[in-house]
């Protein structure tokens, strides 16, 4: 009661202290390595008042979607960035805030003076004067641009410079547009992002019947762009960087799944009365715990001075959402009951799916279970998620003919499941990787080793 009523006591004296006092609302870091975010949408409206606690607008991360709160009470005075903006750098002005009292007729003004959105083409860009040979070369395009607007633009001959903006040459590289045919429209023609963003190519048909046989001209086949997420460029960027520059290797083992399963159909069945049901993933997260406590080199990271070894098993699982792949974490699995394990890992695949996980919720993470099982995948391997030093490929359990001496006839079918361990050759050399692999087997094949 007497923090409530000292909070609104500051409230009332900063509320007095100043007059028309709007403030700036920045891009907030949800994480520490944010650097850019989407706007998913505003839960509140321009003009709409709100209490702290309130939900402000969701927030669109490289790995989920995230409620931002309101730390105090306030009016939304004017919003910056609307519903679906991309690529809002962390610190940028995203929208005006304001105190009962204050004049929101001053929030244009305001959001105009305090600014932090970069123009699309720098300032660099626009007053840089040219080098002293484009200024030589100048003359001789004044003919050419002296030519009525209705003439088309011609190629420049070989061995003309083209001018133009870095952003410009990137988009038209990645547009597929001819700088040559452009006329620029920024300092001494030189070409910008708007000039590019603005070009239409003209109609192919006759240059595509030159091509082909006599008849219709072809065409593209129908397809759409979708926008990249920052979710899907995070994860592009970062497999990329991890495929290039960890030195991956493979081992494969077959794990014969029979006792595991008939001692999942036991455990199930009592498990049905409470409405619960435990997976052969549930099984694998445990096995891996187990296997990390046997062979602790496997449960390590490269910090580049150092090795680090983990004394706990954070198990990361892969979920697939619609957004992209995320990898949401069992904490100290080794030290969890299989129920346990399956409650948490249903509640993280769905906070996952829904985009509703907390950033240290997927953050972190000493190894990675990257299971394709339930796709009927018969082998795959997986890259590692850095700076781990390993990541487990699961394929699908299928039945399997194997030697069986005991057996009248020689060989028998058993439920083989096949996986893959992929390791940071720095950090886990194969005797290491060959070990842990022995281990894992070794708990799947004997689940009953769980309880002991």
């Amino acid at each position: 009661m007497a923090s409530s009523v000292a909070r609104i006591l500051s409230r009332h004296l900063h509320v007095s202290a100043r007059r028309h006092a709007l403030s700036k609302f920045a891009m907030p870091a949800m994480s520490p390595t944010m650097t850019e975010g989407g706007i998913a949408s505003w839960k509140k409206k321009e003009g709409e008042s709100f209490i702290a606690g309130d939900v402000l607008l969701e927030i669109e991360t490289d790995k989920a979607t995230i409620d931002v709160e309101a730390q105090d009470d306030g009016i939304m005075a004017k919003i910056i960035a609307a519903d679906g903006a991309k690529n809002v750098q962390v610190g940028s002005l995203i929208a005006v805030l304001a105190e009962e009292g204050d004049d929101l007729s001053s929030a244009d003004k305001f959001a105009s003076e305090n600014a932090s959105t970069p123009s699309s083409e720098s300032p660099k860009e626009k007053a840089a004067p040219e080098p002293s040979k484009p200024e030589q070369a100048a003359p001789k395009t004044e003919p050419s641009e002296s030519k009525p607007k209705g003439d088309s633009k011609t190629e420049l001959p070989a061995g003309n410079r083209i001018f133009a903006s870095p952003i410009a040459k990137k988009i038209a590289l990645e547009r597929g547009v001819p700088l040559s045919k452009i006329k620029g429209s920024g300092p001494e023609g030189r070409i910008i992002r708007e000039d590019v963003e603005k070009y239409k190519a003209p109609a192919a048909a006759g240059a595509t019947s030159s091509l082909t046989s006599p008849g219709p001209s072809a065409q593209l086949p129908d397809y759409k762009d979708i926008p990249v997420t920052n979710m899907r460029r995070t994860i592009g960027s970062r497999l990329t960087q991890a495929k290039q520059e960890l030195p991956h290797y493979y081992v494969t083992v077959d794990i014969n799944m029979d006792k595991l399963m008939k001692l999942r159909e036991v455990f199930n069945k009592t498990l049905a009365e409470k409405g619960s049901k435990l997976s052969v993933n549930d099984f694998i997260v445990k096995g891996v715990a187990c296997a990390l406590k046997d062979v602790p080199e496997a449960n390590s990271a490269w910090l580049g001075e150092v090795i680090r070894q983990y004394n706990k098993a954070d198990i990361s699982i892969a979920v697939a959402t619609d957004n992209g792949l995320i990898t949401p974490i069992i904490k100290d699995a080794g030290n969890k009951g299989l129920a346990t394990i399956s409650a948490e890992a249903k509640a993280l695949a769905k906070k996952a799916r829904d985009g509703k996980l907390a950033p240290q919720e997927y953050q972190g993470g000493t190894f990675t279970i990257s299971n394709m099982g339930m796709f009927d995948i018969s082998h795959f391997t997986a890259i590692i998620n850095p700076p781990q030093s390993c990541i487990l490929a699961v394929s699908t359990t299928q039945p399997t003919l194997v030697p069986a001496p005991e057996e009248e006839r020689g060989f028998k079918t058993a439920n083989i499941m096949k996986v893959t361990l992929s390791s940071d050759h720095r950090t886990v050399d194969g005797a290491v990787a060959a070990r842990w692999m022995a281990a894992f087997k070794g708990y799947l094949e004997n689940p009953l080793t769980f309880m002991l």
